[in-house]
């Protein structure tokens, strides 16, 4: 379902001809792009004046895009950092989307093999590099291969925040860093013994998502557990609006709104929000 939007991390959606007057460029994370994505490419169905270009790159490229004025829109699945909010002056600000999760998951030789389930501590351990074989956790005996992200990824930051103490914290027990959630799937899908950090909506037979917790408490991310907030590593996927209230960007957000947008939400295997 993936591959049409994606290449090599990066994609863009350009919908609009040489007549078109209106631009709308949207940067940013590669977990909400499938959303906006498929909103532009509808939206342009109906409104051939305006021509929308959607790119990857990170929840940090479009917080830095749009404050640099080269994005009208940004993606981001995480909150603004303090850095970001005092580079924008408040000329832009974040409205959510959408609700995720972010995936614990492993290769299904892992899974398979005996490991279901993990602990936030025993999470934290794999990625300090203080547990390094599988056999540890009860699961084959083979070596830990611990994915990172890049630290711009939203997934990340989120990821990090929750399992390591902070947005910034190092995993020095991870070989690999990665940057989409393409190139991050298909590292764990390849592997025999791997561990990432995923968007629930990349998950598939290849990879799995672990439960996340001690004994019979331990929760799966699944649409239940996500709107619940039971299930730990939750989110919000947000776009970044600007506040200057232009008139074509407003109705493409209002868009992205409506019922057709929750629509797409969940055609891309996220959990929508309720109607505004």
């Amino acid at each position: 379902m993936r591959g049409v939007w994606f290449l090599i991390g990066l994609v863009w959606a350009s919908l609009g001809g040489a007549q078109a007057s209106e631009q709308i460029r949207v940067s940013g994370s590669t977990t909400v792009l499938p959303i906006v994505a498929e909103a532009a490419k509808q939206y342009r169905i109906a409104h051939p004046e305006v021509r929308l270009t959607v790119s990857g790159g990170g929840s940090g490229v479009g917080a830095s895009s749009v404050a640099q004025g080269m994005s009208e829109i940004g993606m981001l699945s995480r909150d603004l950092t303090e850095r970001e909010k005092q580079r924008l002056h408040g000329k832009a600000a974040l409205l959510p989307v959408a609700r995720d999760a972010v995936a614990i998951a492993v290769s299904k030789a892992v899974y398979e093999g005996g490991v279901t389930q993990l602990s936030l501590a025993q999470i934290a351990a794999i990625y300090r590099g203080e547990i390094k074989n599988w056999r540890e956790l009860g699961g084959p005996d083979a070596r830990i291969l611990v994915i990172d992200k890049e630290a711009s990824r939203g997934t990340r930051h989120v990821f990090a925040k929750v399992v390591l103490g902070s947005e910034k914290a190092r995993a020095p027990g991870a070989s690999i860093i990665t940057g989409s959630n393409n190139e991050e799937q298909a590292a764990i899908a390849n592997s025999d013994q791997a561990i990432g950090m995923l968007s629930t909506g990349w998950l598939n037979d290849q990879v799995r998502a672990l439960a996340i917790g001690e004994g019979s408490a331990a929760v799966l991310p699944t649409a239940e557990t996500i709107a619940s907030g039971a299930y730990p590593i939750s989110r919000d996927l947000n776009i970044l609006v600007p506040s200057d209230g232009q008139p074509h960007i407003d109705a493409f957000v209002e868009f992205l709104q409506s019922d057709a947008g929750r629509q797409i939400v969940t055609q891309v295997g996220y959990l929508p929000l309720e109607a505004p």
